[in-house]
């Protein structure tokens, strides 16, 4: 008789389509554990599900926790599932000792007998939960208070993750490799079309923006796209708006003349000149108020009210006034838009890009556009899995993009 600690566990969804049981099966036996197939029910149709029940064995109990912390992300449950584990915070700032550690993907918790939903899924969290209220939600660890309750350890959970179903589906061609030989039109007419209706779900998009936008002449593009309702909201840092406002003053960016591609006698002035003219007015929007400010992407984020969260960084000249030089509180302030978010852009911004992957929930369409493949890689190595690559000139992008996108408006 077999005495090795063991679990049954059960996983449904379309466990060939998604390969999702292969994932499992080289979990376990990365981690030098074996499994036993105890029943398998495939589905029969296209949209119908498939049930597997299998028997998970390690070598002692603390090996069979391992196992079973490792598949769960994978939607593994207990067949007899327990309540999830609860202990308090020891101090602010600080998860108890073996706190669970959140996924991106839609998350339940099981409290009383009954399956509660973890509210905003986000990567590299803890799980607080209100035991009278019977509620969960995801909370970053330097939001932790002293004494409140936080799951701890892999009992009790279910983390249901992303399928594919043997339906056709935007983006699908184009699976998850990262290429510059991708066919670019039809790239973006899918882009397109997943803009589209994520404006008509009354959801928003982020754009994630870095400098080379501006460097590359893309910004009138990118504002084009915020007139018409397309960007919801901007994320970046000093650097994106400080040479926004100084190629609509100088019509320079980083001093280099953006009509002629040369530089400018005392263009390596321009973008400080530019910050300079900003803090005198006292904001951006104050500028554009005054009239000092009459074109560009920053100037049609404050004329069309669309909210921009600004992060600062050691590096930055000036800054602008609405650069928010605390991190932790630019965090917070993209966290409350990233779980709004129905699409997010990524264009040319490989810091902020990975930040902001790190709080979007796994089920946001997210488009990171690089002419370096190792951004986008790095984003997906992240664990920003949900991330599909383009490998090309953001400029080129977002032109074809505008045009296809704005032309019927």
């Amino acid at each position: 008789m077999d005495e090795r600690p063991y679990e049954d566990i059960r996983i449904e969804g379309h466990l060939i389509d998604s390969l999702m049981l292969p994932q499992i099966w080289d979990d376990i036996m990365d981690l030098e554990g074996e499994f036993e197939v105890l029943d398998f029910n495939v589905g029969r149709t296209k949209t119908e599900t498939s049930v597997a029940v299998m028997r998970v064995f390690g070598r002692d109990r603390e090996h069979l926790d391992e196992l079973l912390e490792t598949i769960t992300p994978h939607g593994a449950v207990a067949v007899e599932p327990h309540d999830a584990g609860l202990d308090p915070a020891p101090q602010d700032g600080v998860f108890p000792q073996d706190f669970y550690s959140t996924s991106n993907l839609e998350t339940y918790v099981r409290l009383n007998g009954e399956w509660v939903y973890v509210q905003n899924p986000e990567m590299d969290c803890g799980v607080r939960v209100d035991a009278e209220a019977g509620t969960a939600e995801t909370v970053a660890m330097n939001d932790v208070k002293a004494g409140e309750l936080y799951v701890v350890g892999h009992a009790g959970l279910r983390v249901i993750p992303l399928q594919r179903t043997r339906e056709s589906q935007p983006f699908e061609f184009m699976a998850s490799a990262v290429s510059s030989e991708k066919p670019k039109a039809q790239i973006i007419h899918e882009v397109a079309r997943m803009l589209r209706q994520v404006r008509a779900d009354g959801r928003l998009t982020i754009a994630v923006v870095g400098p080379a936008v501006v460097h590359t002449g893309a910004a009138p593009q990118l504002a084009r796209l915020i007139e018409a309702g397309y960007i919801g909201a901007l994320f970046g840092g000093n650097a994106v708006a400080t040479h926004d406002v100084e190629s609509a003053l100088f019509g320079t960016s980083l001093g280099v003349s953006l009509h002629e591609g040369t530089l400018m006698p005392g263009g390596h002035e321009h973008h400080l000149r530019a910050i300079n003219t900003i803090r005198r007015a006292g904001s951006l929007a104050a500028a554009v108020e005054q009239g000092v400010l009459t074109r560009g992407l920053m100037y049609t984020c404050v004329k069309t009210g669309t909210p921009m969260v600004l992060c600062g960084s050691i590096r930055d000249d000036g800054p602008m006034p609405e650069v928010e030089p605390d991190v932790l509180a630019c965090q917070r302030e993209m966290r409350r838009y990233a779980q709004e978010a129905g699409a997010c852009l990524m264009l040319s911004s490989m810091l902020h890009s990975i930040a902001t992957g790190n709080l979007l929930p796994a089920s946001v369409r997210t488009v990171c556009v690089d002419i370096n493949p190792a951004v986008v890689t790095k984003l997906a190595d992240r664990g920003s899995f949900q991330a599909i690559g383009i490998v090309t000139d953001v400029g080129l992008f977002l032109a074809q993009l505008a045009d296809e996108l704005c032309a019927e408006e």
